[in-house]
Formats: C-alpha cells, structure tokens, sequence
C-alpha cells in the first residue's frame, strides 16, 4: 500500500485543497489529510472544526479506491510520517513563490528522513490562486468565495463571520 500525508493547515479547506487530494489518489492507494496544530497561529476554525469541515467534504469527492483519513499532529511532519508508515508527504505547488519555501521544507524533511519523499502538485488552473488565507481574507471584506471553496465550507464561514 503507497501512503501519503497531506499537511496542511486547512484553515479552511479549499477546492484547491480538494483538487490536490482528489489528484494524489491516482498516485497513492491511501492520503493521510493532516491538520496541523500549530500553538503559534491562531486560527479561524478550530481543530474540531476543520477536522469536521474536511470529513464532510471528502465524503463527497469522487477519490476512486483511494483511502481517505483525516488526522492531526503537531510537531514534525518527518515523525509523523514515519508514525503513520507513509511513504510520500503531498504538497500543493501554486506559484514560484511556493516553490521555494516548499523546497527548502523538502530538503529539509530529506535530510530528516531519506525514505519518505516529496511529491510536489500543481492544483488545476481554476485554483492556482487559491489559499486559505486569501479565501478568508476577501471574504471578511465582503468579496465572494463560490467556486473556491465548498458550499458546506461557505455556510460555516458565513456563521463565523456572522454573515446571513
């Protein structure tokens, strides 16, 4: 069995999120979804929350014969990894900018634990401009969010924010 994590905060899940999940299940037979605990950042959504956000929505893709998990850790993501006997760690590539700060954790993780490797996924087109943050942020400034994050995800954002 080929087992991938995939980190991520998933503050909150996206449909870039989405695509790069629904794409790591033609290469691996099970993905790990991992949200990570970081004391240091303050979230909109809590754990629970965007551990329930993320159960939701993957029980509505189409993942084929992929298994889908969803898990937490804090901590690192090489111990983690081995923990859960994975052999690859997924992340979503959207631009340069991306590139390199994913780089530098890549070669990191290497030097930590050679067996487990990197893959690196573009998401489609549509969402090559999709982060968390960004969704948060024009929708707190009363921009629209459809199409870049699952209905289920907008209602939640619309409680949050107190928005009818």
């Amino acid at each position: 069995m080929r087992r991938a994590i995939y980190p991520g905060s998933f503050d909150p899940v996206t449909n870039g999120h989405l695509d790069i999940i629904a794409r790591g299940c033609k290469l691996f037979d099970e993905i790990i979804i991992a949200v990570v605990v970081n004391p240091e950042k303050n979230p909109l959504f809590t754990l629970d929350e965007r551990r329930e956000m993320l159960s939701e929505v993957l029980g509505e893709l189409d993942s084929g014969s992929c298994h889908l998990v969803v898990d937490n850790f804090q901590g690192l993501l090489m111990q983690y990894a081995v923990e859960r006997k994975a052999d690859a760690v997924v992340r979503g590539i959207r631009a340069f900018s991306d590139y390199e700060y994913e780089l530098q954790m890549a070669l990191m993780n290497r030097r930590l634990e050679p067996r487990i490797e990197t893959v690196f996924m573009m998401p489609a087109e549509a969402y090559s401009y999709v982060s968390s943050r960004l969704v948060k942020e024009v929708y707190h400034l009363g921009g629209a969010i459809k199409g870049l994050v699952p209905a289920s995800v907008e209602a939640r954002m619309r409680q949050k924010f107190g928005k009818s």
